[in-house]
């Protein structure tokens, strides 16, 4: 059982992101996501069927809307609420540092 998000943490270069479930009940899961580098495959976006609430815990990563023409550039303190169904994807992480990111999805939003 996690108890601390900077518990644990995946190495550098690890080939994938880490995900922990930190909570999860019908109709709403948190989870700590760590990335170390990784981003969306080109041209894959996420779309989802629930909403997604994201902090940014550590590290910096640009995320990018498919109805934005730029990515956002996420620091610590960061949040994004993504509507169900908003394509969206990871266009970077920091590889030199973890990213640490606390999502909170909401069923049927």
């Amino acid at each position: 059982m996690l108890d601390n998000l900077f518990a644990n943490l995946p190495p550098l270069g690890t080939e994938e992101e880490a995900f922990a479930t930190l909570l999860a009940e019908p109709g709403l899961t948190v989870q700590r996501i760590v990335s170390t580098g990784q981003s969306s495959p080109d041209g894959f976006w996420y779309d989802q069927p629930d909403a997604e609430w994201v902090l940014l815990i550590s590290g910096e990563a640009r995320l990018r809307f498919e109805d934005e023409t730029e990515a956002r550039r996420l620091q610590p303190g960061a949040f994004v609420d993504i509507a169900a169904g908003r394509r969206h994807r990871v266009e970077w992480t920091a590889p030199d540092t973890p990213t640490i990111w606390l999502a909170i999805h909401r069923a049927g939003r």
